[in-house]
């Protein structure tokens, strides 16, 4: 063999050998950088997401709607019991965290895992504002059915537990879209039926002869 492909070879040979000895010590390095990543994205997604929890929330019994395991692109209730303010506003960003965060299974999620419900406001006539994070639009799957199954289960959750919310318009980062994932329209307000008046009792009959 010549003499310069004898040092080629020795040149290749030794960058290999040096490579195998470092390789450790760099993937001591990267996984760390990895782990900060991911400790860095949950700590903006913590910042992002308002404070829920208040010193005076009270355990209550609630109904959030998720997709049925019977008829998927259906809402169906589920009775949860969850720590909640009297605060209607309070109430209701602890009712979607909940939706988003606590759904029975994968199948059965209407909102993806990522979304986070960056503002919730409600106006004196009943409409309730949601402003939620460009998760809602990009990760949600695309297609009629999927994108109303994910607003009527807002819906469906803010009409079973929250009396004064009349109608809902959704927002992404702030600003109105045209469509949740491509299909359904976001432009306009999605009503929100009220659960009916308890009835109240039948009055007595006046006595015979009264005025």
């Amino acid at each position: 063999m010549a003499r310069h492909w004898k040092i080629t070879v020795a040149i290749l040979g030794m960058s290999v050998l040096a490579g195998l000895l470092t390789f450790p010590a760099l993937l001591r390095t990267v996984l760390p950088l990895q782990s900060s990543a991911v400790t860095e994205e949950q700590a903006r997604r913590e910042i992002v997401q308002p404070a829920l929890a208040t010193p005076t929330d009270t355990p209550d019994k609630v109904k959030l709607y998720w997709a049925s395991t019977s008829a998927p692109a259906a809402p169906e209730a589920h009775d949860v019991e969850l720590p909640l303010a009297a605060d209607p506003v309070q109430r209701a960003k602890q009712l979607i965290a909940a939706l988003i965060a606590r759904a029975p299974s994968p199948a059965q999620r209407t909102l993806p895992a990522e979304t986070v419900l960056l503002q919730f406001y409600l106006l004196p006539d009943g409409t309730a504002v949601a402003d939620f994070s460009e998760a809602l639009a990009t990760a949600s799957p695309s297609g009629i059915l999927s994108e109303q199954l994910a607003v009527n289960s807002i819906a469906r959750t803010l009409q079973a537990n929250l009396s004064a919310v009349r109608r809902l318009k959704i927002l992404i980062r702030g600003r109105e879209a045209e469509t949740l994932a491509g299909h359904l329209d976001l432009t306009g307000f999605f009503p929100v039926a009220s659960p009916p008046p308890a009835e109240a009792p039948a009055a007595s009959a006046a006595p015979s002869g009264a005025p």
